[in-house]
């Protein structure tokens, strides 16, 4: 049996929402110097650019590693259903209790997405531009140590999401 060869397939998506950056692990002060004008208590919004890549050996009848139709649909629910349009801090359960920075955003959208998929081993890599500048890469990878409030506000969107039937998404950082 030989190997068959892994293709990387890419789609791209792009929505718009708001969120303000701030921790509530943070003092009010500290949330100032370390978010700055992102702070604004008023929020502000991005133009986001999501791009998810799958990767897997090509299917020998098909031709794919997976039917572009499958992901469209799979973004559509995980990222347009859940973020487009909204406030990422008040419409958006995950984070309720966890800052809506672009790190935050791609590690929704990726565990939104692998409860989703038909075969969510195939998901590489969540790409989110927040502006022409600025990006963040997030491949699924974990650290050992901490992440305390991530775990938390997964555990709280699960169960939110397991209680209403949708959920909504968000993300975004400037600087």
């Amino acid at each position: 049996m030989s190997a068959r060869p892994q293709v990387y397939l890419t789609r791209k998506e792009c929505f718009s929402a708001c969120h303000r950056l701030h921790s509530p692990f943070l003092s009010e002060e500290a949330n100032r110097q370390v978010y700055g004008k992102c702070n604004n208590p008023n929020g502000h919004g991005h133009n986001y650019t999501v791009e998810v890549t799958v990767r897997g050996p090509v299917d020998s009848k098909t031709g794919m590693v997976m039917n572009i139709t499958d992901l469209k649909e799979y973004m559509n629910q995980a990222i347009m259903k859940k973020l487009d349009h909204l406030n990422l801090d008040k419409d958006v359960p995950y984070f309720k209790n966890l800052a809506s920075t672009t790190e935050n955003v791609a590690i929704f959208i990726w565990d939104s997405l692998k409860l989703i998929m038909d075969k969510p081993e195939l998901l590489y890599e969540i790409k989110i531009h927040e502006t022409d500048k600025n990006s963040v890469i997030y491949r699924g990878e974990k650290h050992t140590v901490g992440h305390h409030h991530h775990h938390e506000a997964v555990k709280q969107a699960r169960v939110t999401n397991s209680s209403e039937n949708s959920s909504n998404l968000s993300s975004d950082s400037d600087g």
